[in-house]
């Protein structure tokens, strides 16, 4: 089932404000940034260990983020959990009765293949399957 916390995902306002603090206040490096236009959203890989933090900046007024700082404010919107076989872990989770937003996987970052599942059916955190090959 699940392997390992595959990455963080920070909902941040400006991408480079916010690195500034992660890579001058923390020292973490950069290893690259990605535009992922079906998510609407452009991402910055901070590795930390054998996982990583991943900052999240909307492309969109519209996207996902947006709205969530819109809500929230900045800071943590999904924790991603690395599982072997996505199509699988989310069977099972339809099966124990887990509420999906994503009933089959789709791109991801980073070239992952991932699948969200809703905060109401995982107390309150929004939760990424994320598979890696």
């Amino acid at each position: 089932m699940v392997k390992k916390v595959d990455h963080i995902g920070i909902a941040v306002s400006n991408l480079d404000e916010a690195l500034k603090f992660y890579e001058e206040v923390l020292g973490m490096k950069l290893q690259g940034i990605e535009v992922v236009e079906e998510q609407k959203v452009k991402v910055a890989f901070l590795p930390i260990g054998d996982t990583e933090i991943e900052l999240l900046e909307s492309t969109d007024k519209e996207g996902p983020i947006a709205k969530f700082i819109e809500k929230k404010g900045e800071g943590i919107q999904h924790i991603a959990y690395r599982v072997d076989d996505i199509e699988k872990e989310l069977e099972e989770m339809r099966l124990k009765g887990i509420r999906l937003i994503d009933e089959k996987p789709r791109y991801g970052a980073g070239g992952a293949k991932i699948a969200f599942l809703h905060p109401k059916s995982t107390n309150g955190v929004l939760i990424e399957l994320c598979q890696r090959d």
